[in-house]
């Protein structure tokens, strides 16, 4: 047999170890799991619902969440402290490729730029008087900077002329900045638009209006890991798609997970969280192919060697894709009706 030969017998057996087959059936080779997730937010929290509603549970899995800062994720996810986390593709694509391509993208909880609104202090009222003035983000060159970027052009301003950008290194400060008056304006999300409102903020760009391409929040895990536990891989995928299920069709259940998420019982919060972010939520989780190029067209901004790369690289939809065609999601949906991809 010619070597040519043998490196396709080895897909050859590689793809049947993922078979329909392989996924439904045969004992679990592992019943606890680990995922982590960096961002407090109703985007990142599908694992959580899922877990609160007992959605793991049913499918034999126990489950730990270990929640790091963003920039250290992949690392967390390289080093086997976690099996799968929840992550950008502007965190996973550089370190997957300094990792030879291990690290993947299985499913997609957002792919446009969506969660944040460009908000200013009541004195600002307009594009004109947010001139010369703070805008708080959080670390240079992240998602939120682009969508700072963003919001700021769709006012008609140049963020590198007519507002400084303070970097304040973490989500969690940005609304105390601009409460406190350390910054002008920020990119802030639910829940804490409410406090924002009740504070007389003005609300100058949502960035889910702009409608643009960018893959946000996915669920990622290890090429490694996903060969050595299909099984396992395959029912915590079903147990997230049903997790994002659950999150869009039960809205009382789903506030409360929410405000374990958040720990706060401020109701009116909870329901702007669910409320903006529901219809963001796709019911079937794809990781998008534009989303994933226009974070690789970002990261070449800075360097242009990502420019040579192509989305499918750091995509892997084998198990979500082999749900959909059983047509297991249509069914969870059945009498719901089916919005989104």
């Amino acid at each position: 047999m010619g070597p040519q030969c043998r490196s396709a017998l080895l897909v050859l057996l590689f793809l049947l170890s993922l078979s329909p087959a392989t996924f439904a059936q045969g004992k679990p080779e592992k019943e606890r799991i680990r995922i982590g997730y960096s961002v407090q937010s109703a985007v990142f929290s599908i694992p959580i619902v899922a877990s609160e509603a007992g959605l793991f549970r049913e499918e034999g899995i126990q489950i730990e969440f270990i929640r790091t800062p963003g920039s250290l994720s992949p690392m967390v996810l390289i080093s086997e402290e976690v099996d799968f986390s929840i992550m950008s593709a502007f965190l996973l694509i550089p370190a997957s490729i300094r990792r030879g391509g291990d690290l993947v993208m299985l499913g997609g909880f957002s792919t446009r730029f969506a969660g944040r609104m460009l908000v200013s202090r009541p004195e600002v009222r307009t594009a004109k008087e947010l001139r010369g003035k703070i805008v708080g983000i959080q670390r240079p060159g992240d998602a939120v900077e682009k969508m700072a970027r963003f919001a700021l052009q769709h006012l008609g301003l140049n963020p590198d002329k007519d507002v400084t950008l303070n970097y304040l290194g973490s989500d969690d400060v940005l609304w105390p900045a601009l409460e406190t008056n350390r910054v002008s304006a920020a990119m802030i999300s639910p829940p804490r638009t409410i406090a924002a409102r009740k504070a007389g903020m003005n609300f100058l760009v949502n960035i889910a209006d702009l409608n643009i391409d960018y893959q946000g929040a996915a669920l990622t895990s290890r090429r490694s890991f996903m060969s050595a536990h299909p099984n396992l891989t395959f029912r915590t995928v079903r147990a997230l798609v049903r997790g994002v299920h659950f999150f869009r069709t039960r809205r009382e259940e789903s506030v409360k997970i929410l405000g374990k998420f958040f720990r706060t019982s401020e109701r009116e919060a909870l329901d702007e969280t669910w409320e903006f972010y529901s219809p963001v939520m796709l019911p079937k989780p794809y990781v998008s192919e534009s989303a994933v190029q226009a974070v690789l067209n970002h990261l070449a901004e800075t360097d242009s060697r990502y420019a040579q790369r192509k989305p499918a690289e750091f995509i892997d939809l084998r198990v979500l894709s082999e749900l959909d065609r059983s047509g297991y999601i249509d069914r969870l949906y059945s009498g719901v009706g089916l919005r989104g991809k």
